[in-house]
């Protein structure tokens, strides 16, 4: 769509709004480019190469948003990249959907990458609403024709739109769903961003479960039995059923904030002695739930399960003497401490509080005689800290995974590398699970509303727990941890860690700690230190609870 072409608008309803200028009409395609745009390249032309242009991409852009808003879904779908694909996603919007008007204002590119904002209007059963959003496209070049086209992705149609998914509205295929914290205070999505996806999988999977009728609305249609829909827009409201939450209101305000300080930041808080989730944030908010199912190497909080196994297997006690070297060396690999510290004749404590790798990897050696050096750690993992059993916490929720390994994936899963993986839900419950002297299984809603079975694991022995308690305090109160804890009210405990990942050049900021009856757990990617970042994002959901 040139400057200077002259349209004639033929009573469409449809509109694309380039530059102050209204264009309408089902022809609108035709009267832009004049149809005689080619698909393909013509016999004996040599494909253009180079960079897109920005004519290029603003041309092609436009084009695009044109035939989308004409509802020429077909056309509209030659324009990108991916048409196969593209084609049935761009038809949904119109006949799925049920879109009786739209407006798609293109805004200024950056390079190759084109804003746009729409105004539909959608109309069902005598009613009509409208719906507005802003998404963004790119414009690249065509691998064989190369042509500028636009790069086929599901965030085009709608940013929460996802591959497979596809646009309805019509009768909701379950009811609303009121979801109230434990004190019942309502909780919705414009209050509490972080809660949107997983108040949608609340709906998804308890909608049939409580009293209440279902609406006509628009929503994504995931395509997925265990991807939730996303309601989009409510033409006529249903009764929604009221379904009650272990979140606290307060503790959720406070994990909302923190992890807003960071680009890339997730938080869940439980309470230990019964496994009720009391918060869970991310940043960014609305896609995917990192807190519960990010699977992600922990670092150093790890070090948790393997002072756990150290004392289960009597390879140290709380007050013995370890050693601490700079380095140690594992199977032709030398690991270090941070800086390359050393603690000479310290304790294991000591070595806790400081996060001290080599003393945990040194402390594998006498396992290695005992032939479960690999396994020793899933054991305790699974067995005492619930680690890799099937959580059934309400909604989709990672259950962490610690392998079996070898060689040097050993030395590193005894401080939370090589192939072991968590979230911060389940970094959480390794704190709760200390302060409370064994394993409560997280979750979001009672067991009772749907009866479904909750994973259990053996408690701790007496003199672990209170071993592990005297450790994390002393992380809490003179570690690597007190910084982060100073505000924080006893009793309390703590652990740091941060775990490289691939080629960052800073790594992630794990930290998790309780106090009170409330534990807490945080990552943010790139933070650096635990201290640095996510000890930040804890302390300030555990000061508020």
């Amino acid at each position: 769509m040139r400057s200077g072409v002259k349209v004639a608008v033929v009573g469409g309803v449809f509109v694309v709004v380039a530059g102050g200028v209204g264009y309408g009409g089902w022809n609108l395609w035709n009267g832009v480019t004049g149809g005689d745009r080619t698909v393909g390249v013509r016999a004996g032309d040599t494909p253009k190469t180079g960079p897109v242009t920005a004519e290029e991409t603003t041309a092609t852009s436009r084009e695009f948003l044109a035939a989308w808003a004409a509802g020429e879904s077909d056309r509209a779908a030659q324009l990108t990249d991916d048409p196969v694909t593209a084609g049935p996603a761009l038809l949904s919007y119109k006949e799925g959907a049920k879109v009786a008007r739209s407006v798609i204002t293109p805004g200024s590119p950056t390079g190759t990458k084109v804003p746009f904002t729409v105004r539909a209007t959608v109309t069902y059963d005598g009613v009509s609403k409208d719906l507005s959003y802003a998404s963004h496209l790119t414009v690249v070049r065509g691998k064989t024709t190369g042509r500028p086209l636009v790069k086929w992705a599901p965030a085009v149609l709608h940013p929460r739109f996802t591959a497979g998914a596809s646009l309805r509205t019509g009768t909701a295929k379950t009811a609303s769903v009121k979801a109230v914290d434990r004190a019942g205070v309502e909780l919705t999505a414009a209050k509490y961003p972080s809660l949107g996806p997983v108040l949608d999988a609340l709906r998804q999977r308890y909608g049939s479960k409580v009293d209440g009728t279902t609406g006509i609305e628009t929503w994504i249609d995931s395509g997925s039995e265990t991807v939730p829909d996303t309601t989009l827009l409510v033409l006529k409201k249903g009764k929604p059923g009221v379904l009650r939450t272990t979140i606290d209101a307060g503790v959720q305000a406070a994990a909302e904030k923190a992890v807003k300080g960071y680009g890339q930041a997730a938080v869940a808080a439980v309470e230990p002695s019964t496994g009720a989730i009391r918060a869970v944030a991310n940043n960014p908010s609305g896609g995917f739930n990192t807190a519960f199912e990010g699977a992600q190497a922990p670092g150093s909080t790890m070090k948790i399960v393997t002072a756990a196994m150290m004392l289960q297997h009597g390879l140290a006690t709380p007050g013995g003497t370890v050693e601490c070297p700079a380095t140690v060396a594992w199977d032709g690999y030398t690991f270090q401490n941070l800086d390359r510290f050393k603690i000479d004749g310290g304790t294991l404590t000591d070595a806790f509080r400081r996060s001290c790798n080599t003393t945990f990897i040194k402390a594998i050696v006498p396992l290695n005689k005992k032939g479960i050096e690999g396994t020793a750690l899933g054991d305790t993992a699974r067995d005492s800290f619930g680690i890799g059993l099937d959580w059934q916490v309400g909604v989709r929720a990672s259950d962490g995974s610690v392998p079996a390994s070898e060689s040097t994936e050993t030395a590193a899963s005894y401080i939370g590398q090589g192939k072991i993986t968590m979230s911060a839900l389940n970094v959480a419950s390794l704190s709760a699970t200390v302060k409370n002297g064994g394993f409560r299984q997280p979750y979001l809603v009672a067991r009772e509303v749907d009866d479904r079975p909750f994973a259990t694991a053996d408690p701790l022995s007496s003199e672990v727990a209170s071993g592990l308690r005297r450790m994390m305090n002393a992380a809490a109160t003179n570690g690597t941890a007190a910084e982060a804890m100073a505000g924080v009210s006893s009793p309390k405990g703590a652990k740091t860690g941060s775990a490289e990942v691939g080629d960052q050049a800073t790594s992630n900021s794990w930290f998790t700690g309780y106090s009170g009856d409330l534990a807490a757990a945080a990552v943010v990617q790139s933070g650096g230190h635990g201290g640095d970042s996510a000890g930040k994002v804890v302390a300030g959901v555990l000061k508020a609870g």
